[in-house]
C-alpha cells in the first residue's frame, strides 16, 4: 500500500481491530487490569504473548496515542504520559544515569527549567543552561560525563527558533544524545527526528489533544530509547488514564485542520499587532517550515502601556495559564509559566512584565484582531 500523507495519518492510527465486533473507532478501555484464563495464560504475557496487564504498565488507548504522534514525527515508537512534564521526566531519566551531565538551552519552559534545575538533583543529574545561539558556549559546557543536550523547536515564550542541524552536529561530535520539545511546532510544522534528533517530547496537553480538556505528554524516538522510557512510564507511575488518552487521540484527529486556521490566524494577528503603536515588539518567527510558525504569538507591551489595564479589557479573550485550544487567549509568563525564574534570569532573556503570550485560536481573524485592539486601545489611554 501507497505510502499515507500526514493528514491521513492524523486520522488513522491505532484502533486494535482484533476485537470482536469491531468499533469504527477505539473503545474506551475504562480497566485497571486485564483477565486470564489460568496461569499458564498469566505467564504468557510476560513471554510477549499479551500485551495488556494492568493499566499504569500501559493500555490500549495510551498505546495509540504513543503510535499516533510517533507516525506522525516519523519515528520508530512512541509512548504516552499523564503530562508534559512526566513526559520529560521519564524520557531524560530513562537515558541520562545518575552521576551524568545535561547541557540544556537556557530559554526553556519555566517548567521544564525547574525540573531540571531543582528535581533532577534528587536522581543525581546535573544541569547547566546556557544560549544555544552560541555554538560555543554549548561546547564550553560539555563535560566528560555529559549524556545530552536537550532543547525546545520553538521556545517558549519568546519563539526562538533552535537550529536543530547545528545541535545535532554538535551532539554527534561529542557522542551525545539530543532531545527536543516539538510541543510549540507540533509534527505539523516540524518533524526533528528527520534532523538527526534522538527523542521528541510533547506537551499533548497543548495542540495534540487541541481542546483544552486533556492533561497528556508524549515521547517518541527509536525502539531501543522508547522501550527504557516505557519503563519509566510503568515504574514511576507516569502512565495517563484511559479516558484521558482517548480525548487526545480525539483531538490528534483534527490537528491538521486546526493548525492551518491557528497558524493562519496566527500570522494576521502579528503582522496586525506590527502596527500598533502600543506594541514595542512583536515574537512571531518566519523561518520555521513551508507549514508556517506555528500558533503563538507574543507580544512586550511599551513601557508606559498598563499591562494591568490590557489584561482588564480583552473582552472575550480569556486569561489562562496554558496554550493551544481553539479558543483563543492569553497568558502571563512573568505571572505564571516563568515565575519561578529568578528575576535577572528572567531579565537576561527578555522576559519582562510587559511580555504577554498569545495563543491563536480558530475564530474569525477579524474578530481576534478587533479584541486586541480594544484592549491595546483602552490600555494606552489609561
Amino acid at each position: 500500500m501507497k505510502k499515507q500523507q500526514f493528514d491521513t495519518k492524523t486520522v488513522h492510527f491505532g484502533n486494535n481491530r482484533s476485537q470482536s465486533p469491531v468499533s469504527k473507532v477505539q473503545p474506551i478501555y475504562q480497566t485497571t487490569a486485564y483477565t486470564f484464563k489460568d496461569l499458564e495464560d498469566l505467564e504468557s504475557y510476560y513471554s510477549g504473548e499479551h500485551d495488556f496487564l494492568y493499566s499504569r504498565i500501559n493500555h490500549p488507548n495510551s498505546d495509540d496515542l504513543g503510535a499516533g504522534v510517533a507516525a506522525l514525527e516519523g519515528a520508530e515508537d512512541g509512548v504516552a504520559t499523564s503530562s508534559g512534564l512526566a513526559a520529560i521526566l521519564a524520557a531524560v531519566v530513562a537515558i541520562v544515569k545518575s552521576g551524568e551531565h545535561i547541557v540544556a538551552c537556557n530559554d526553556l519552559y519555566g517548567g521544564t527549567r525547574h525540573l531540571f534545575a531543582h528535581e533532577l538533583q534528587s536522581f543525581g543529574i546535573e544541569v547547566t543552561f546556557v544560549s544555544f545561539t552560541e555554538e560555543a558556549a554549548i561546547k564550553a559546557a560539555i563535560q566528560p560525563n555529559t549524556k545530552l543536550l536537550y532543547s525546545e523547536s520553538i521556545t517558549n515564550p519568546l519563539l526562538r527558533v533552535e537550529n536543530i542541524e547545528k545541535m545535532v552536529a554538535t551532539a554527534k561530535e561529542h557522542k551525545l544524545l539530543t532531545m527536543i520539545d516539538n510541543t510549540f511546532a507540533t509534527p505539523y510544522v516540524l518533524q526533528p527526528l528527520r534532523s538527526g534528533v534522538d527523542m521528541i517530547v510533547h506537551s499533548a496537553t497543548k495542540y495534540i489533544g487541541g481542546h483544552s480538556d486533556v492533561t497528556a505528554g508524549v515521547v517518541v524516538g527509536a525502539h531501543e530509547h522508547i522501550a527504557r522510557v516505557k519503563e519509566k512510564v510503568a515504574n514511576l507511575g507516569c502512565q495517563m488514564g484511559p479516558f484521558d488518552a482517548w480525548l487526545a487521540c480525539r483531538g490528534l484527529k483534527t490537528l491538521s485542520i486546526r493548525m492551518e486556521r491557528q497558524i493562519s490566524n496566527a500570522q494576521q494577528l502579528a503582522t496586525f499587532l506590527q502596527g500598533h503603536t502600543s506594541v514595542k515588539t512583536v515574537y512571531y518567527p518566519t523561518n520555521v517550515s513551508e507549514k508556517g510558525a506555528g500558533a503563538i504569538v507574543t507580544i512586550e507591551l511599551q513601557p508606559l502601556v498598563s499591562i494591568h489595564a490590557f489584561f482588564k479589557h480583552l473582552s472575550w479573550i480569556k486569561i489562562v495559564a496554558t496554550l493551544a485550544g481553539v479558543e483563543t487567549s492569553v497568558s502571563y509568563p512573568i505571572g505564571t509559566s516563568h515565575r519561578s525564574l529568578p528575576a535577572e534570569v528572567a531579565a537576561s532573556l527578555g522576559i519582562t512584565k510587559n511580555v504577554v503570550r498569545i495563543s491563536v485560536g480558530i475564530e474569525d481573524i477579524e474578530d481576534i484582531k478587533e479584541a486586541f485592539k480594544e484592549a491595546l486601545d483602552l490600555a494606552s489611554a489609561e
